[in-house]
């Protein structure tokens, strides 16, 4: 595909480097500060296990915002954060490319709530894979989840490597989708969740696909942290996958209405001079396992995938170099 940036999205500051380091013991008890990256207006499930008092004694320090998984978990195996989440492709093929990370929980996923639906406005001529030749769509970055998808559906829709390089991405901020769309800047945007509620909202746009047509209901994403700080602080990295694993089921059990609540005075509180309307469209995190244990196949699938595109080579990663359920304490 041919590849332009129209917003570089440059997410670390230095005031990473001036941020503290983990620090603690390896006991029970170990109180260590977790150095991480958040996304406007939306609250993940690291910050809200912190609130519901989940996590102990660790102590969760906000470095900046992001909408890449791949830089993201980048910013992990070059120490700038401790940890941080991807879609599981990305991590498998950092994992590959010799990157010292490990998955730990599944923190993300899709569900006919969280879902990426690529829209198109009414009235586009755009109706199948073969008219998205030469047409430009949106994506919050490269090389993941909604790139991967959006190859599968033009592979299965028919078209030919060469042909699906002339589809063109683009990369726009999530927050930015609708509003390129509307301008016709992009001809596909791809939403989910609280952008998609709020953008079918003001109508005029429709679903061309999404990727659980394809794929069906899966955890999508993983929250990984460097080998050697797990091995380092291995009862922190325990009490943080129960703990985030602990919120997310609270989230999929409490009225939702409550979450949202719960959701909007987070975002409050925390003071980043944020809109919170559109957190009240939320709806789920999309983790169907319990505790967000990680499934073989929620790795094993994109490394096939990336195999059979020639992004990986047969046998570089299997999804044990990738991710352990070790840390969590949630039934398989």
């Amino acid at each position: 595909m041919r590849i332009r940036h129209i917003v570089l999205s440059v997410l670390l500051a230095g005031s990473l480097a001036a941020c503290g380091r983990a620090s603690g013991s390896s006991g029970a008890d170990e109180a260590v500060e977790l150095r991480y990256q958040g996304s406007v207006g939306a609250v993940t499930p690291a910050e809200l296990a912190a609130d519901l008092g989940y996590l102990g004694p660790l102590k969760l320090t906000w470095v900046g915002n992001t909408i890449s998984g791949p830089q993201d978990i980048q910013s992990v195996a070059t120490d700038q954060t401790d940890f941080g989440g991807a879609f599981n492709g990305a991590v498998s093929k950092l994992v590959a490319s010799g990157a010292p990370i490990k998955a730990v929980i599944s923190y993300y996923g899709s569900d006919e709530h969280t879902a990426q639906n690529y829209y198109v406005l009414d009235g586009s001529p755009i109706k199948g894979p073969r008219d998205l030749i030469g047409k430009k769509v949106g994506v919050n970055t490269l090389g993941a989840h909604m790139e991967a998808v959006l190859k599968e559906y033009l592979k299965r829709g028919g078209l030919t490597p060469a042909e699906i390089k002339q589809v063109e991405l683009l990369v726009v901020p999530p927050v930015n989708a609708e509003q390129s769309l509307r301008a016709r800047q992009i001809d596909v945007a791809v939403l989910a969740t609280i952008l998609r509620d709020k953008a079918l909202e003001r109508g005029g746009i429709h679903p061309l696909f999404k990727d659980i047509d394809l794929f069906g209901e899966f955890n999508a994403g993983s929250y990984v942290f460097r080998e050697r700080f797990v091995a380092e602080h291995p009862a922190a990295v325990r009490t943080f996958v129960q703990g985030v694993g602990k919120a997310i089921d609270w989230s999929r059990d409490t009225p939702r209405a409550q979450v949202v609540a719960r959701l909007k005075a987070i975002i409050a509180k925390r003071g980043r001079n944020e809109d919170n309307n559109t957190i009240g469209y939320w709806k789920s995190y999309g983790v169907s396992s319990k505790g967000g244990r990680i499934a073989e196949r929620e790795f094993q699938t994109w490394i096939d995938w990336l195999v059979a595109e020639g992004e990986l080579k047969a046998g570089q990663v299997k999804p044990g170099d990738a991710y352990t359920n070790e840390y969590n304490g949630s039934a398989s």
